[in-house]
């Protein structure tokens, strides 16, 4: 009895613990639209409209295939409440990944399209001995998207579209534990598992005669359950078989609704201005369940809405090069008492820029690079009681090869 009670504590700590929140939202799905804060819903700018906007893509004057890669550096640093010692996370890199391809005639009412990319993710690693290590030690998420997209002209100046979306999620959470293992250290536990999932995108473009052009754009949630994936405890051998091997869990990926606009403020430059909505309000709770018919109550994250402004600009400087700037700010969904350090959320105001080069009509290369500066926060969470400050930035150089003709 005494040892099921251990148990039951431990899993109970374990559920406290937040799978992911805005910060694990990634907007890096086009290296030209990062460079532009992450603008791109009014614009018909190249193939990664098929995530921006699927309603776009049929006004694209060409085919295209591009790939890209933005990696993620995200530095964030922990002062505990009554300490002068700052803890610092260690540096790990993510690498979300963009890949579109976008097929049709030229002259004619439908595009067809199709991309791969990274809308969630986030990859933190504290340290196994850090001062909030009950609470989390490392974090490896992974949302990879495969969008097949279909796009048609309604009229000249009309276009929409729809997308399917499989999402493959990935998941690889660990920390410690109060109970000791065989060294007489506290012990830990991984929980690592994936599963899939399915969604939708549509989107609609309009153009006027006047240089302005307008979007809107919706992704649905997609809500990725996690069956069957390992749950494995360093621990004392005497309690190891009363200990799960095998865990199920959710992981609600939030959908995402749109708007933006793009203006011709002359022959060679364009304007743009995003503001979206994401409906984190899906993150009501994070619940495991274990399969040696233990099952943890809810753990209430409460999370609100989620807001961002992003206004970008693209200059021609010639036929072959173009500059890109940026800015935005992202409004936090997490509420105070539930922000955790897999990525300790705030608002964060964002600046880009970003460059292109097309070495002939067809091969071309773009790149960007993206900053983000995370709001100091000062907060205590409700369940776990880890208490101090909280100051994060991000770093995400970017580039992308394409072919298009």
């Amino acid at each position: 009895m005494i040892t099921n009670k251990i148990v039951f504590g431990v899993l109970l700590s374990i559920s406290s613990v937040a799978v992911f929140g805005q910060g694990f939202q990634v907007n890096l799905q086009g290296q030209k639209q990062i460079g532009m804060a992450g603008a791109g819903v009014g614009l018909a700018l190249d193939e990664a409209s098929v995530f921006y906007n699927p309603g776009a893509v049929s006004m694209l004057d060409k085919n295209a295939i591009s790939a890209g890669i933005s990696p993620v550096f995200f530095k964030s640093a922990f002062l505990q409440r009554g300490s002068n010692h700052v803890e610092y996370n260690k540096d790990e890199v993510a690498t979300p990944i963009q890949v579109y391809g976008v097929w049709g005639p030229k002259s004619g009412k439908y595009k067809l399209g199709l991309g791969v990319y990274t809308p969630f993710g986030g990859l933190n690693n504290w340290g196994e001995d850090w001062s909030g290590k009950y609470a989390i030690t490392s974090l490896d998420l992974k949302a990879i998207y495969i969008q097949p997209t279909i796009s048609i002209k309604l009229s000249d100046n009309i276009g929409f579209g729809a997308g399917f979306v499989f999402n493959h999620g990935i998941v690889d959470l660990r920390r410690r534990v109060p109970v000791s293992n065989d060294q007489g250290v506290p012990g830990s536990v991984q929980l690592k598992g994936n599963g899939n999932a399915y969604g939708w995108n549509a989107g609609l473009f309009m153009k006027s005669d006047f240089g302005l052009t307008a979007g809107i754009s919706y992704r649905s949630k997609v809500v990725t359950k996690v069956e069957d994936g390992d749950a494995n405890f360093d621990v004392a051998s005497s309690l190891q078989p009363t200990f799960p091997t095998k865990f199920s869990s959710e992981l609600p990926l939030p959908g995402t609704l749109a708007l933006g606009l793009g203006y011709e403020a002359g022959p060679k430059t364009q304007l743009a201005l995003d503001l979206s909505w994401t409906d984190w309000k899906v993150y009501e709770n994070l619940a495991f369940t274990y399969n040696n018919n233990f099952e943890t109550p809810p753990s209430p994250r409460n999370y609100g809405d989620g807001y961002a402004v992003k206004l970008g600009m693209q200059h021609m400087a010639s036929e072959k090069f173009a500059i890109r700037a940026g800015a935005g700010y992202v409004f936090s969904p997490v509420k105070e008492g539930y922000v955790t350090p897999e990525v300790p959320d705030a608002n964060r105001l964002i600046l880009t820029a970003g460059m292109s080069y097309n070495f002939s009509q067809k091969f071309g290369v773009d790149i960007s690079f993206m900053y983000e500066n995370l709001k100091e926060i000062d907060e205590t969470n409700i369940e776990t009681q880890l208490s101090g400050k909280f100051k994060s930035h991000v770093y995400i150089p970017g580039i992308s090869l394409a072919y298009r003709w």
